[in-house]
This record gives C-alpha cells, sequence and structure tokens, in this order.
C-alpha cells in the first residue's frame, strides 16, 4: 500500500516541476505580456495554498481516501484543460484551478503515509517519501524541457494528466477498505494519547512548518538568482540544469542510502538544523563561486543539507501530532512550502539585492533559523 502513496507523491510532484522549464514561454506563446507570465507563474502556488489548507481540514474529518482520488481527478481534468487555453484570461483561470485542485493531493498522501509507518521508523519512511520527492525533481524539468520541444506543453501536461487519472481509478479502488479500519484504530490510539491539538502552540510543529517555509523560500532563491548567477559567469542555460540535477541526485541519494537510518536515530530537531545550516553556507559558496567546480561543490552541499532537512521536518511534523489532527498540520506545512517558494523569488525581487547579496542574505536567514532551533531544543531541555 505505501508503494502506491510513494506513486502518488511522485506523480504529485512531478507535475509540480514539470512547469518550472515551460509555463514562462507557453505564456508568451498565446499572447500574455510578461506581466500577466509572472501572475500566471506565480498563480499556482498561490491557490495550492488555499489547496492545502483545504486538504488537511478534509482529511482529518473525512480521511484522506476521499481526497486522494478526488484530487488526482480534478488535477487530471485541470491539466487537459491547457489545450483549450487561447488567451491571458483562460490562462489564469486554469492556473489557479489547476493550483487549487492539486493542492489537495499532497497533504492527504502524506497523512496518509504517516498512519501506516512504524513510530520508530518515521524517519526513514520520511527519507524514502523525500526521495520520490528529489527524483521527481530531476526527470520532471528535463522531461517537459524535451518533450515539449518535441511536441507541445498542452501535450506535456496530457501525459501527467493520463498518469494522474490511472492514479485516481486505483486509489479509488485500493485506499477505501484499508483507511477505513487503519482510521478506527489511530482514533482509538490517538484518544488515550490525549496529545494537544492546538497546532500552533506546539513548539514541534512550529519547528517543522518554519522548516518548511525556509526549505522553499532558499528553493525560491535558488530558482531566481542562479540562472542569472551562471548567465553572468559566462555559462549557457545547460549549466543551470546541471547544476539543479546535481543538488537533487545528491539528495536522493542521503534519502536512500544507509544515511537514512540517522533520522530515526538522531533527534529531528538537531538534522534539521543540521540540514538548514548546510543550505545556508551553500548559498555563500555560491556567492562566491566564479568557477564551475565551486558551483558544482556548493550545490553538491547544498543537496545534502536539503537531504537532511526534509526527513527531520516530516519527522518532526509526525512526532507532534495524531491522526486527530495530523491531516490538517500537513495542510498547513505544504500551505507553508508554496508560500515559501512565492516570497524567496518575490522578496529578493523587491529588494532589488546584487546575485551575491541575495545569496549571502539568503545564507544569513537560514543558519541564524538554525541557530534558534538549537537554542530553542537547549532552553527546553534546561526547562525539563
Amino acid at each position: 500500500m505505501k508503494y502506491l502513496i510513494y506513486t502518488i507523491i511522485f506523480i504529485s510532484f512531478f507535475d509540480l516541476f514539470t512547469q518550472l522549464p515551460v509555463m514562462s514561454t507557453f505564456a508568451e506563446s498565446i499572447g500574455a505580456s510578461s506581466f500577466i507570465t509572472g501572475i500566471a507563474v506565480g498563480l499556482y502556488s498561490f491557490s495550492n495554498t488555499f489547496g492545502n489548507v483545504i486538504s488537511g481540514i478534509w482529511t482529518d474529518k473525512k480521511g484522506p481516501y476521499i481526497l486522494l482520488p478526488l484530487g488526482l481527478a480534478t488535477t487530471s481534468l485541470s491539466l487537459l484543460s491547457y489545450g483549450m487555453i487561447n488567451d491571458s484570461l483562460t490562462l489564469l483561470i486554469i492556473r489557479f484551478m489547476h493550483g487549487l485542485f492539486a493542492g489537495l493531493i499532497v497533504p492527504a498522501a502524506f497523512a496518509y503515509h504517516s498512519s501506516i509507518m512504524l513510530k520508530e521508523e518515521r524517519g526513514k519512511g520520511s527519507a524514502h517519501s523525500g526521495a520520490f520527492v528529489g527524483i521527481a525533481a530531476i526527470v520532471g524539468p528535463a522531461f517537459s524541457g524535451i518533450l515539449a520541444s518535441r511536441t507541445s506543453v498542452p501535450f506535456v501536461f496530457s501525459v501527467s494528466a493520463v498518469l494522474m487519472l490511472m492514479l485516481a481509478i486505483i486509489a479509488f479502488f485500493s485506499l477505501r477498505k484499508f483507511t477505513i479500519i487503519r482510521m478506527k484504530q489511530n482514533r482509538t490510539k490517538d484518544k488515550e494519547a490525549g496529545m494537544k491539538h492546538d497546532l500552533f502552540q506546539n513548539p514541534g510543529v512550529i519547528k517543522a512548518f518554519t522548516g518548511a517555509f525556509f526549505l522553499m523560500f532558499a528553493q525560491g532563491v535558488i530558482a531566481y538568482l542562479l540562472p542569472l548567477h551562471v548567465e553572468t559567469l559566462g555559462y549557457d542555460s545547460k549549466m543551470s540544469g546541471i547544476l539543479l540535477s546535481t543538488f537533487g541526485i545528491v539528495a536522493v541519494l542521503i534519502f536512500i542510502l544507509p544515511t537514512n537510518r540517522i533520522f530515526d536515530r538522531v533527534a529531528p530537531t538537531y538534522t534539521l538544523a543540521l540540514g538548514i545550516s548546510l543550505m545556508g553556507c551553500s548559498l555563500f559558496l555560491l556567492s562566491m563561486g566564479t568557477v564551475s567546480y565551486i558551483l558544482f561543490l556548493a550545490m553538491a552541499s547544498y543537496g545534502i543539507g536539503f537531504g537532511f532537512l526534509f526527513p527531520s521536518i516530516n519527522a518532526l511534523l509526525i512526532d507532534s501530532t495524531n491522526e486527530q489532527v495530523r491531516g490538517k498540520a500537513y495542510g498547513y506545512f505544504y500551505a507553508f512550502f508554496s508560500l515559501g517558494v512565492v516570497v524567496g523569488s518575490s522578496v529578493l525581487g523587491w529588494l532589488q539585492l546584487s546575485i551575491s547579496h541575495g545569496f549571502l542574505v539568503t545564507g544569513a536567514i537560514l543558519i541564524l533559523f538554525a541557530v534558534v532551533v538549537l537554542f530553542n531544543k537547549r532552553s527546553q531541555q534546561f526547562s525539563m
């Protein structure tokens, strides 16, 4: 059953990453202005935030079984709708609906995944799910870039739509019975555990939310500044793709190699601080990098940091919640993901920092967050 959930997670993020290389050019191809193109790119993440929150609340009330087939099916329909776009208004409407429907899938999938993991394997399980996200990050952009150049963007999205529709049918028939039995068992355990349900007063949950935000804040900065930095150094656009693939490959290796055992043996607060610190140091290195081997070293280090951070914040969320509120927790969790991307790219653009200063400021923010996390952990130990 968990492999079906892993497949759903992969396809959901595959859908996200296939958009990155082609959405701007697609918007321009239908006559959208640069302003509308910018809105169209960001609108997906904006509406995705609402979808995440709705998914979390609905998952806790009705269970993830209903949302997974529904989210997959409606996202499939929105992907097929790209073939009907011929003006800017239609583009914006479909982008909004696409982000909203896609937002229903991921929180429900991760809530379902956390419910079928053993407590002592929640770190390793989070690493495995992160591996599928990383693989999607590697495969998605290359797939859409190559296929779109030979066919069209709507055709690329149609391929994703067919895969999602097939998964929706499989999920509808496969998950229902298992979900009902599992939810009854977990709700009984949750009542006995008596955990607090106020998410924003739970230190572990807050660390997970802020970790998710800063993770994607950094991703937004990388997506915004790295291609510009590479271009100023005289390299072509292929170098940006290779550097991003380097980060993705290294992160996946951290997820799937025996290194993933560390997430069940070391407190997630410490691996979180390590991961976010490595990402911050990598951004410092990028700001100073003027030759290719420094850039590759920086992105490899960034991949290691990402590989430590993603399972850590997932493990924190699992440890700090129970089944009665975990859907809502994952809804907010991935809403912070979406917000991080938007804020990361837009704030630096608003501040009008140079490329090197943008990397330095972001790196300093990440390291400051790591220090706060560790200080808070030590304060909690002294107060016990």
